[in-house]
């Protein structure tokens, strides 16, 4: 099972760099270099943000589209983000000459399920897309919305099995939580997290719903 742990400085561009692909002629696959996920808040830093964040009404999604979140954006060495957080995420994955992954191992933290096929794992924004427009990403700028996208120096992004992500949808903590009620601590500083870094909104029942998620955890974790 994995763990958040320590997450160290620049490492979302080491995680870029250290992708090792195939030269078209090799005939092994490649195995990505490990890299750390980034970690939780504290859950004294969780209720503070929490308590600091904008209660508002979602905005209207007039003018929301999937593309106006660029994503997926090309890292370096021919990795796009989602092979940067399959092989992040996973244990022993081997990479083609494209920088897919063609083995490893990944477990899925929402739902404790786990895989060994990189086609059954989807990457999931965890202040997702159209809930962040919503929120107040509406009046950002493209670029804004690049970055939030591809942000791997902020836990926005896991790999998780794909039936919980698309479960999940854009729903938010209020509407919809992991099936495994042990990650809810973890879930809801994460997602506390995103909303405080990106300065995006939350609705009065959201704030509730992440209150009582908080309140699973054991008040040392993070510290």
């Amino acid at each position: 099972m994995l763990s958040l742990r320590s997450w160290h400085p620049r490492a979302a561009t080491a995680v870029a760099a250290a992708l090792v692909v195939l030269a078209p002629a090799a005939a092994a696959a490649a195995s990505a270099a490990p890299a750390e996920l980034p970690p939780a808040l504290s859950v004294s830093a969780a209720f503070e943000r929490l308590s600091d964040l904008t209660v508002a009404d979602p905005r209207p999604m007039a003018g929301y589209s999937r593309s106006r979140f660029p994503h997926w954006a090309q890292q370096g060495r021919g990795c796009d983000t989602r092979e940067v957080v399959l092989a992040r995420d996973g244990e022993d994955v081997k990479q083609d000459e494209q920088c897919r992954a063609v083995s490893g191992a990944w477990y899925s933290e929402y739902d404790g399920r786990e895989f060994t096929s990189a086609s059954q794992i989807d990457i999931d924004h965890m202040v997702p897309l159209a809930q962040a427009w919503r929120s107040g990403a509406d009046v950002w700028s493209d670029d804004r919305r690049r970055r939030f996208a591809n942000d791997l120096e902020g836990p926005q992004l896991i790999a998780v099995s794909a039936a919980s992500n698309r479960s999940k949808g854009d729903q938010s903590p209020d509407q919809w939580r992991p099936p495994l009620r042990s990650y809810w601590c973890t879930y809801s500083r994460a997602w506390v997290d995103i909303k405080s870094r990106y300065a995006l909104t939350v609705t009065e029942p959201e704030m509730e719903a992440l209150t009582e998620m908080l309140g699973t955890c054991d008040l040392t974790e993070g510290e």
